[in-house]
């Protein structure tokens, strides 16, 4: 498709405005099938990742992972981010929904422009949002581990060294979380970049053919 795609598209550079309104339409149709489906693709995966991190819960090591932040005194703190989780994550997914309801029943060139830019900004927002509230949680837990009296006992650890003082321990585990909440954020914004990236960059080859049609 994409070949026959611009060959029309070339074509219909060449002629003068005396061409057919036909050729237009089988481009701009072309298009607009691409983009609907990207869009679509977007709301599946969108689903999919919301969906993953909960069938996670049922195993048993996850389940203490969670106990940990309420030993540490973050059970507020895993309550509130939750529900803004929660909240923030599936208003992203209906936006998602409604870009694609709106492509799917679009006829009119400039509005599918206007359109796929605001999925592309969308989706970046969202990608910004759950990167941020990843390290964020990484930050939350450090603190928590500097307030903590013996973090090692609520983290579920008998274990107490004697060559390194207390105050040591806490800032080896605090730096050891810090380091590990970047990590986690690059390693994350990796995967983010494969599951969108790869779509919002079609998206935006779309938004390019459109604007090269001089509408």
């Amino acid at each position: 498709m994409m070949d026959e795609l611009e060959l029309l598209k070339r074509d219909w550079q060449k002629k003068d405005k005396q061409l057919p309104q036909l050729s237009f339409d089988e481009i701009y149709k072309m298009i607009w099938k691409k983009s609907s489906s990207i869009v679509k693709w977007i709301f599946f995966i969108s689903i999919i990742e919301f969906l993953v991190p909960h069938l996670l819960y049922f195993i048993p090591s996850m389940s203490k992972n969670l106990a940990v932040w309420k030993d540490l005194g973050l059970g507020n703190f895993l309550l509130i981010s939750n529900v803004l989780q929660y909240t923030v994550v599936l208003f992203f997914i209906f936006q998602f929904y409604r870009r694609y309801r709106e492509i799917s029943t679009l006829d009119n060139a400039k509005k599918l422009l206007s359109n796929i830019l605001k999925t592309r900004k969308t989706v970046k927002y969202y990608v910004i949002f759950c990167l941020s509230l990843i390290f964020l949680s990484f930050i939350v837990m450090a603190v928590g581990i500097y307030l903590n009296e013996d973090p090692m006992a609520a983290m579920g650890y008998n274990y107490k060294p004697e060559n390194i003082s207390r105050e040591q321990l806490k800032t080896t585990l605090i730096a050891t979380v810090v380091v590990l909440g970047v990590l986690v954020t690059l390693v994350m914004g990796c995967i983010y970049f494969l599951l969108y990236g790869i779509l919002l960059k079609k998206l935006k080859k779309n938004y390019k053919e459109l604007k090269e049609m001089d509408i």
